[in-house]
């Protein structure tokens, strides 16, 4: 029988050929601490020093301490092509993983810069497919940080093709998780089109965001633009309306995300959460006072907003595109709710092409996320002239009538001032599948101002008058307090009761709390076909 002995092979080698656990855990260790340091310290200083953060810097912003579980970060390229087969990519330059954002799970990925800019190549596109397939699965909101000089290029149709996979996920994601990118660096190119498949975007002041970028511009056309004013957050916000939220910087970014995400649901078969509420609703009578007299003066929308919402508290979206419209997000008595505004600041508040761009997606968004609707109206009509006939007004303005036709949830309408034609039933008139319609005593609701009213009307009268003037505004009067008032609309059931603006709180609290077991079933479709 053998022994075990100093000149047993197998015991002698043992300490040589094998490596021990401690040197294993060593071994990962050592190898996590590299895929950490990203593109090394001195491409993370230059991040810090245009003021940006790295990826994971970005992730701990985000998530709640502790909470981030990485995935894939040994994963690998395989591309051989100019010299690739000789690089090492930490983390293939992506971040990705899943964590809780106050105390909900969402799934991540961060583009990291510092590793070959955060091109993205097949390895790359596929962590983040990944992370969209398990917001899927799970049912958990969808972050991506986008931070990148666009498609590896050295992997070529590879990196395109991995584009396209990221895209089709989108529209998968699309309806049953948020979904909110963070423009935080460069996105250029193919990259900047996922972004814009999801439901909204925070773009730092640091970034830009583009197609085709300046000097790709001047060779084709000849015109001359810098990257800030072709892609910067003011002009993908205010000119393209591309943009949802400018943010100063990564942490303000950060901020934004997480509030946004505060007022939805994690997915599409949930409700928004409701914070506790215990303060006593009573009346606003700052709200009596805003109106102005002079029925053409104008006056803040954000100031009954303000005044309707818990803690004054408004997350306004696309702040500076087609201001004629407010959009955003607030809550009462801790309920959230989706907020659709005139604003008689800006263009007297009618509806043009943008405006009714802006609203409708907003609708369908607070549609697909169980997010009742509250409507203060003022709009005089839609944009009249050349240029918005030409542009498609016809069909922009219907896609506001589809979007609140085509809603379940919960509507509410609050008519302020102005109601005007088309524009008032785009406005979710009652004949849209409004749940409730309140009017303020100073509410105008007509087929056209009373001006333009009574100058049809009463043409022949006018006509026929000594003083034309004169008996031109006793009629334009006559038509006012018959028509333009919330009276006749009462009468006809259009609206449900008329209210003192100090009770708005109060009426918005009573229906939507009779609302929250509505049930509206369609007819069974594919889907509905929105005029485009």
């Amino acid at each position: 029988m053998n022994s075990i002995s100093d000149d047993n092979p197998t015991a002698r080698d043992r300490g040589s050929r094998f490596k021990t656990m401690a040197d294993r855990i060593q071994e990962l260790n050592d190898r996590r601490e590299e895929i950490a340091m990203g593109g090394g310290a001195k491409r993370t200083k230059a991040q810090h020093d245009r003021g940006k953060l790295s990826a994971r810097e970005r992730i701990g912003l985000l998530l709640d301490p502790g909470s981030f579980q990485e995935q894939y970060a040994f994963a690998k390229h395989r591309c051989t092509y100019f010299g690739m087969d000789t690089k090492d990519l930490p983390a293939d330059g992506v971040v990705t993983g899943c964590g809780a954002i106050d105390g909900r799970l969402v799934h991540i990925a961060s583009q990291d810069f510092t590793v070959a800019g955060g091109a993205a190549g097949e390895i790359h596109c596929n962590k983040i497919v990944a992370m969209m397939k398990n917001s899927l699965k799970t049912g958990s909101p969808f972050v991506f940080v986008n931070d990148s000089g666009g498609a590896r290029i050295q992997e070529g149709i590879d990196s395109l093709a991995a584009y396209g996979r990221i895209f089709f996920n989108n529209v998968n994601l699309s309806g049953v998780v948020p979904q909110i990118s963070l423009i935080c660096g460069p996105c250029a190119g193919g990259a900047a089109y996922s972004p814009a498949l999801t439901d909204f975007i925070i773009q730092t002041r640091h970034a830009q965001m583009f197609i085709t970028g300046p000097s790709v511009i001047r060779q084709v056309t000849g015109e001359e633009v810098s990257a800030e004013d072709l892609g910067g957050p003011q002009a993908q916000m205010g000119y393209s309306g591309v943009v949802h939220f400018i943010a100063d910087d990564d942490n303000h970014a950060a901020e934004i995300c997480k509030k946004l995400l505060s007022f939805l649901p994690s997915n599409n078969m949930l409700d928004p959460p409701v914070l506790a509420y215990k303060k006593t609703i009573t009346a606003n009578d700052r709200l009596n006072d805003i109106i102005p007299d002079n029925p053409r003066g104008g006056f803040d929308m954000h100031e009954i907003i303000t005044g309707v919402v818990d803690h004054a508290d408004f997350l306004e979206v696309q702040s500076s595109f087609a201001p004629n419209i407010i959009v955003g997000f607030a809550r009462i008595v801790g309920r959230p709710v989706g907020i659709v505004a005139n604003n008689p600041m800006c263009k007297a508040g009618v509806l043009d092409i943008n405006s009714s761009d802006k609203a409708s997606r907003f609708i369908r968004f607070c549609n697909a996320f169980n997010i009742p609707l509250v409507t203060f109206v003022d709009v005089p009509g839609f944009m009249p002239g050349v240029e918005q006939e030409y542009g498609g007004i016809i069909r922009h303005g219907a896609k506001m009538l589809f979007a609140y036709s085509s809603a379940t949830v919960p509507k509410i309408t609050i008519v302020c001032r102005k109601a005007y034609g088309g524009a008032y039933l785009a406005m979710c008139g009652k004949d849209l599948g409004t749940d409730r319609v309140a009017a303020w005593p100073t509410a105008e609701i007509a087929v056209m101002g009373a001006e333009s009213a009574a100058s049809i009307v009463f043409r022949k009268e006018i006509e026929a008058a000594e003083d034309k003037e004169t008996t031109r505004k006793e009629l334009i009067e006559r038509y006012r307090d018959t028509f333009s008032t919330p009276y006749m609309a009462a009468a006809r059931s259009m609206v449900d009761d008329i209210i003192e603006p100090a009770e708005t709180r109060c009426y918005l609290t009573l229906a939507l709390e009779s609302l929250v077991t509505k049930r509206e079933l369609r007819p069974e479709k594919k889907h509905g076909l929105i005029p485009l």
